[in-house]
């Protein structure tokens, strides 16, 4: 069997590719989704989608999805590029390993794959990807006697959201807004605001806030009480599920699970704080 050539996903190609994606990795997802998602422009110089094989008829037989981002890391614009979509047929999964070096061979990014499965994460650690810490914590939503009385604020409109975060925080909210299976709130005081996104989800059959980011920590467990009888009273969520990397301390009335497949990521000089779930796939896709 010819091997098959490898090449950049140019915009024209993003068509064909998303919907060999749809047919062969997740016919959940439509190939018009795939497709808005690999458009977002989150960075000014978009060297491509990622990378794709070609067998000898020209027919996609491979590739690997490429979400590029620029990104204010400690006040230090940063480059990303993260991987998804990583779909090899399978008399070429031999071939796997030329997409994922033709992605990280890039200069000039840090890496991230937020959704691998179990054996892309075992690949990726072989390509000296790091674990980020896989631990969730669920916190329970109770209905404190006192919400609503401690001067804290849930904002959901999204222009005053805008207007009371502080400028990072704003930035983030406006490249990542927008996406109809998020949920976007500020929950704080004037001066102090914690932008909040997080995803209706299921745990143990019961409704939940899948946290996908929180903007500053110590203000989240700080106002936790009041968002989480906000959450339990709109919409039913019994608990609020967030990763235990982005917490600084162990909220009360919470429980520590593990065993989730870890998100992977590479990079020189960021720590596993610095890595976000935004700006990728689980933002642009309903994941």
């Amino acid at each position: 069997m010819p091997m098959p050539a490898l090449m950049p996903i140019q915009d024209i190609d993003l068509k064909e590719f998303c919907e060999f994606l749809h047919k062969n990795l997740n016919p959940q997802i439509t190939d018009d989704d795939w497709v808005r998602a690999f458009r977002i422009r989150w960075i000014d110089d978009k060297p491509n989608n990622g990378f794709l094989l070609r067998d000898d008829e020209g027919q996609i037989v491979g590739g690997i999805g490429a979400i590029y981002s620029q990104q204010i890391i400690h006040n230090k614009e940063e480059r990303f590029c993260n991987i998804t979509s990583w779909c090899v047929l399978e008399e070429y999964r031999s071939q796997s390993m030329r997409l994922a070096m033709a992605v990280i061979l890039q200069p000039g990014y840090h890496f991230t794959d937020l959704t691998p499965t179990a054996v892309v994460a075992k690949s990726l650690q072989f390509l000296k990807f790091k674990p980020l810490n896989s631990d969730r914590t669920v916190i329970f939503n109770l209905p404190w006697p006192l919400f609503g009385l401690n001067n804290v604020r849930i904002i959901t409109d999204h222009n005053q959201i805008d207007k009371v975060l502080p400028d990072n925080a704003a930035k983030v909210f406006r490249d990542n807004r927008g996406f109809p299976w998020l949920q976007y709130v500020a929950v704080g005081r004037p001066g102090a605001y914690c932008l909040v996104i997080f995803k209706k989800g299921v745990l143990k059959k019961l409704p939940c806030a899948n946290i996908i980011s929180l903007s500053d920590p110590e203000l989240f467990l700080q106002y936790q009480r009041t968002l989480g009888n906000y959450l339990l009273f709109r919409f039913g969520m019994v608990t609020t599920f967030v990763e235990s990397r982005f917490l600084t301390v162990v909220p009360h009335f919470s429980v520590r699970l593990s065993g989730y497949i870890e998100k992977m990521y590479h990079s020189d000089t960021l720590k596993d704080s610095d890595i976000t779930n935004l700006y990728s796939e689980l933002v642009c896709l309903n994941v």
